[in-house]
């Protein structure tokens, strides 16, 4: 088993970290952790991401396995939803942690030109070229140089159900978004099933609406297009998507809550209205809900099933997110993390605790606690060049990543009221033109 995440000065160093390299062992079996002489003992390191709950406890199992391995010791904070408004007086302060999970390219690109961030060096950069297909080096870096490391992605073309309430109205999965907003919804409703819970105040999940509705409808290359703003946001295809996207936001029986409920419901508590208080039968969001699922007490591919975003035109879409770790600093341990965390080691530990999907090719399927999620696995692999990076991730925070403002808020107001896809796609316009200036 690959080691590369361990410092080589490190194993020169102790004897006892030495041996363990040679032997192969998992993390978590060295002495580090108690006491033994580990290849960090001293060095404390923090790390900031966004997330909390379970995601959160997740991860932290995977930095206990690496504490126990070199003696280090790692803090984690919660950077909210906001990771920009997080890190930005954090940087300023020169308080900055020493890696930082970055939930959007744009962010790395953007403290990378502000030499906020550290390169990626030594067994980090190599770990990184090991096990890391091209697409997923070129998403870490900028201007060529490797800095980041997608370490936890998100497949977001994903619809998750309840099989109980889809069984009781005599639905099945459907294929296409007629299907989903026709006779299956509607036949849910007439059982006096509602069938969607929106994680409307969480402005991301509406950005991941639009996402799949834009990349089904107009395609790859308007995608690609309107990512790099070289079509306008007031562009007739952005408006066909919103007016899409109101035959389920336009609709008051679509909803838990109706309108009103679904931008005042953050995620995870929309999983949370599905598997655990049965108020709606689907909800639209990534991989990572599997986690919240376990929490309402549901098991996935049982009482928690899935299936494709349907397609909107002639091909259903597969958009993918993810959260990048990086550098903010050069003291001893921050590379030797960054190693680790990109390594087979982490990701097969990560992948056994549900609610996570490895851009790592080096992790085997196997890893993956339930067959939903290694189906899911493979489907982004088999997606070819037909798969597409999170839109609103790859342009600038201000107008894709950030809370009340951009993206998020022209969405929540046409989640509120989607009776004009014009004006909104206008203030879409202004807020991504503002942002790039």
């Amino acid at each position: 088993m690959r080691r590369q995440w361990r410092s080589v000065r490190g194993v020169i160093a102790v004897a006892a970290a030495g041996a363990l390299a040679a032997s192969g062992c998992a993390p978590g079996g060295g002495s580090g952790g108690n006491g033994g002489g580990g290849a960090l003992d001293g060095v404390e390191l923090q790390v900031a991401a966004k997330w909390t709950g379970v995601e959160q406890e997740n991860f932290e199992k995977v930095l206990d396995a690496f504490e126990k391995d070199t003696g280090a010791k790692v803090s984690y904070e919660s950077t909210g939803e906001d990771t920009g408004a997080y890190l930005g007086p954090k940087i300023e302060a020169g308080e900055a942690p020493d890696v930082a999970i970055l939930p959007q390219p744009g962010l790395l690109a953007e403290y990378a030109g502000k030499d906020a961030l550290v390169p990626l060096e030594g067994d980090a950069a190599k770990a990184l070229d090991d096990n890391y297909s091209d697409y997923w080096k070129e998403l870490g870096s900028v201007e060529g140089e490797p800095y980041g490391i997608l370490i936890k992605a998100a497949h977001k073309s994903i619809v998750w159900y309840r099989p109980d309430a889809f069984d009781e109205a005599g639905v099945e999965a459907p294929a296409t978004w007629k299907d989903l907003t026709g006779e299956v919804s509607g036949t849910l409703s007439d059982a006096g099933i509602t069938p969607f819970a929106m994680c409307g105040a969480s402005g991301w999940t509406l950005t991941d609406w639009f996402e799949n509705v834009y990349l089904s409808q107009a395609g790859p290359e308007k995608y690609d297009q309107l990512v790099a703003h070289e079509i306008k946001w007031t562009d007739p295809s952005v408006v066909k998507a919103l007016e899409t996207l109101a035959d389920v936001w336009g609709e008051k029986t679509m909803m838990a809550g109706g309108a009103k409920g679904a931008v005042q419901t953050d995620f995870p508590t929309c999983v949370t209205q599905v598997y655990g208080q049965q108020k709606a039968a689907m909800v639209m969001e990534a991989d990572f809900v599997a986690a919240s699922v376990a929490e309402a007490g549901s098991t996935v591919g049982e009482d928690a099933l899935t299936f494709p975003f349907p397609a909107v035109g002639d091909d259903a879409p597969v958009v993918v997110g993810g959260d990048i770790a990086a550098g903010m600093s050069e003291k001893k341990g921050t590379q030797e993390l960054l190693a680790y965390l990109a390594s087979p080691e982490a990701g097969t530990t990560w992948a056994g605790l549900g609610g996570y999907l490895s851009a790592n090719s080096e992790v085997e399927a196997g890893a993956y606690a339930d067959k939903t999620t290694k189906d899911l696995a493979q489907t982004i692999l088999d997606a070819g060049d037909n798969v597409r990076y999170d839109l609103s991730d790859q342009v600038p925070s201000a107008f894709g990543g950030t809370e009340g403002k951009g993206m998020w808020a022209a969405l929540q107001d046409y989640l509120r009221d989607p009776g004009d896809a014009k004006g909104t796609a206008e203030a879409l316009e202004k807020s991504a033109a503002a942002a790039d200036s």
